[in-house]
């Protein structure tokens, strides 16, 4: 890092629209990550593999809110590439569990595209990355 690129303050992430981006991406971070860890605590051997991709998806969920409250170019790129991950998942998962209900006995948060959780695990990425690429357009992360 360069003596300019330390003294330049960090361009905020969390103006506009990403200050309900990072209220929803908490919000999920919250539901994920108690579901996951309540669930993997008491009864793992009935779902090991929902409950682990819903542990997965609140770790996914707890860096992309990190990355926009953080702010900066290097956070905004992370967390275009993890809302994009974070997408694709959504897509397998969803898929994966409609034609194949039988795989997981019980539902993750991205199980049928995030039914469970009034569809918001398949909107929030798209918004996000929608919101994300426009800002760097503008050229400022917080243009909305």
């Amino acid at each position: 890092m360069t003596a300019a690129q330390e003294s330049a303050p960090r361009t905020r992430l969390v103006g506009g629209p990403g200050m309900l981006l990072v209220w929803l991406y908490g919000v999920m971070v919250v539901g994920a990550v108690s579901r996951s860890a309540y669930q993997i605590a008491t009864e793992f051997d009935r779902a090991p593999l929902a409950y682990s991709l819903s542990a997965v998806a609140g770790l996914v969920y707890g860096f992309i809110t990190y990355s926009l409250v953080r702010g900066g170019e290097t956070a905004r790129k992370a967390a275009l590439v993890c809302c994009a991950a974070e997408l694709v998942g959504v897509l397998t998962v969803g898929t994966w569990t409609l034609i194949e209900p039988s795989a997981f006995p019980d539902a993750t948060v991205w199980s049928d595209y995030g039914m469970g959780y009034v569809f918001i695990p398949v909107l929030l990425p798209l918004s996000a990355l929608y919101w994300l690429r426009k800002a760097a357009r503008a050229g400022r992360p917080d243009a909305g």
